[in-house]
């Protein structure tokens, strides 16, 4: 099989990039069950072809979106981290406040797919896709605080990450930047007020 060249891979590349952004669209303003892969493909100037050769599908197209989406968020998040610890941060909250307020920066930028996202329309198995991204993120938050193994150490875990997910919620459904900067300090104090090592 012959190897592909640097332009064809470049060309391979932006295909799938104008595919996602016109999906973006088309799901943004449809929904998931009403888009339609034609539409899709006339905006992205492609061919059904060309989509179901990149993604296999609609389904597929619309999970590449997610992951797109949520692999910005935890790459901005972790670089967040990275960040504050280079600067001397060491409080495990204080880290985990860097990190979720990158997060909602993000939430904030892609608000159109953080509402696609959270409508409840899309395709077969992806609630379930959903919630074991809302256990790794979980798992993930766990490490930055070193938290342990008992149920009051999870269950705070848990908390500590539903608030985040909630006001990325409220973030991406504020009628301004200015709103939606208000609901990520609120989050950001009560973070602070639920320092798991205070409530032991």
């Amino acid at each position: 099989m012959a190897r592909k060249t640097s332009w064809e891979w470049s060309r391979t590349a932006q295909t799938r990039k104008s595919m996602l952004q016109a999906a973006r669209e088309v799901f943004g303003e449809h929904g998931f069950a009403e888009a339609n892969v034609s539409e899709v493909v006339a905006r992205a100037r492609s061919s059904v072809g060309s989509l179901y050769h990149h993604f296999g599908g609609k389904t597929e197209l619309f999970l590449a979106l997610y992951e797109d989406h949520q692999a910005a968020h935890e790459q901005a998040a972790s670089a967040s981290v990275a960040r504050a610890k280079q600067e001397g941060v060491t409080d495990p909250v204080e880290l985990l406040i860097a990190g979720a307020r990158a997060y909602l920066d993000g939430a904030w930028e892609r608000r159109d797919l953080v509402r696609l996202f959270i409508e409840g329309d899309g395709p077969p198995g992806f609630e379930l896709i959903r919630r074991t991204r809302n256990r790794e993120w979980v798992r993930q938050n766990a490490v930055l605080l070193g938290s342990g193994g008992e149920p009051l150490d999870r269950f705070t875990v848990t908390v500590l990450t539903s608030i985040i997910g909630e006001a990325a919620r409220e973030v991406a459904t504020s009628d301004s930047e200015e709103d939606a900067r208000e609901v990520a300090e609120a989050a950001m104090t009560l973070i602070r007020r639920l320092d798991p090592l205070t409530i032991r």
